[in-house]
């Protein structure tokens, strides 16, 4: 198989495009609990930065719905990708049902790396030491009151993201080998 140009069988398809939407779905409630979490640590994270930022998706409903929209719309498509590359190691190797178990197991690992990233982002943030000096032109630009919330709040981001990169090159890395381990048919 070429890595620039992968051959994809049609009938193939629907199943990686379900995978794919079953990523984005979970990712997508994913980003709108930890959203939750994180603006309950620090709302001025979204208040200052995250709302001009998804301004378009301001209908004018309470800050928490916003938050959510918010949490949503920054996951969904990590989830969208990751379930499409779980799909392209997993529905070649095994019929439907095996395929989604397989793809699953890969979202659960992902799953594991970037809630466990996300503590140790929560960690390091609060590890910060008392010196916010590389901060304090952004904190100055977005008027942030609560930086070392802010800073805690964008460590956790942050290391989000890398847990979830992380963890799909694990799944990735297992699901290829549980496909090398099987055994042959006869």
């Amino acid at each position: 198989m070429n890595i620039l140009y992968p051959r994809i069988r049609f009938s193939s398809l629907p199943a990686m495009l379900g995978h794919a939407l079953a990523g984005a779905g979970l990712a997508g409630i994913y980003g709108v609990v930890h959203d939750q979490v994180t603006y309950s640590i620090c709302p001025e994270y979204f208040t200052r930065l995250k709302f001009s930022q998804f301004h378009y998706a301001d209908f004018g409903l309470p800050a928490r719905v916003f938050v959510g929209e918010i949490g949503f719309l920054a996951t969904w498509w990590v989830g969208f990708i990751a379930g499409w590359f779980l799909a392209r190691v997993s529905v070649p190797a095994c019929s439907g049902a095996a395929a989604f178990r397989r793809s699953a197991c890969g979202f659960l690992i992902m799953f594991a790396s970037t809630l466990a990233a996300s503590i140790t982002g929560y960690a390091l943030g609060r590890a910060h030491g008392s010196d916010y000096s590389t901060w304090d032109s952004l904190a100055s630009t977005l008027g942030i009151l609560d930086l070392p919330g802010f800073v805690r709040v964008a460590y956790i981001h942050n290391a989000s993201y890398l847990g979830g990169l992380i963890g799909l090159i694990a799944a990735i890395i297992y699901l290829r080998k549980l496909k090398s381990t099987r055994p042959s048919p006869q």
